[in-house]
């Protein structure tokens, strides 16, 4: 349970940073590099989030399914 809340902080903690360096970018009108070091944050925590949820995959914390249920999926596939 853990696992998802932190997932779930790191998600909000993208969307924060990425709306910090939409604001500095209007702010700062390309004067400084705040942006620039808010999306470099941005894609750090993107990055850190795929090792994350691949890590929890293989230590079978979570699981990964499709748009379908298996019932339903091998249902269509006959």
């Amino acid at each position: 349970m853990f696992a998802k809340y932190l997932v779930v902080f790191i998600l909000i903690a993208i969307l924060t940073s990425l709306g910090s360096g939409l604001y500095y970018m209007m702010k700062d009108k390309g004067q400084s590099k705040r942006t620039v070091r808010m999306l470099t944050v941005r894609i750090g925590l993107s990055v850190s989030l795929f090792v994350l949820l691949f890590v929890l995959w293989w230590a079978g914390l979570i699981q990964p399914h499709g748009l379908l249920p298996k019932q339903q999926a091998t249902t269509e596939a006959q």
